[in-house]
């Protein structure tokens, strides 16, 4: 599955423990990463310092779902936390 345009499920509801250029301490669960632009695509997409466990999720309808609702509800239930899309902001 390719990624879904608008969503930015994935780099809102997982905490990361890695730095992040400009978050050495990365991200908490829920937070919206810094690199994360407002049509929810990656400014450091492809970037070396982009961190590894960024680099490595591949967008699968068993994280994803099938709207950003969904996405936000599965990862949010594997990460522990309630949080809905647009809640963060």
């Amino acid at each position: 599955m390719d990624c879904r345009k608008n969503c930015g499920a994935c780099c809102i509801v997982p905490s990361i423990s890695s730095p992040i250029p400009g978050a050495l301490d990365g991200k908490k669960a829920g937070e919206r990463c810094i690199h994360l632009l407002e049509d929810y695509a990656c400014a450091i997409f492809g970037h070396p310092d982009r961190p590894k466990v960024c680099a490595g999720f591949k967008a699968e309808k068993i994280f994803c779902g099938s709207s950003q609702e969904e996405a936000f509800k599965i990862l949010s239930e594997l990460e522990g936390i309630s949080i809905l899309p647009n809640a963060q902001e």
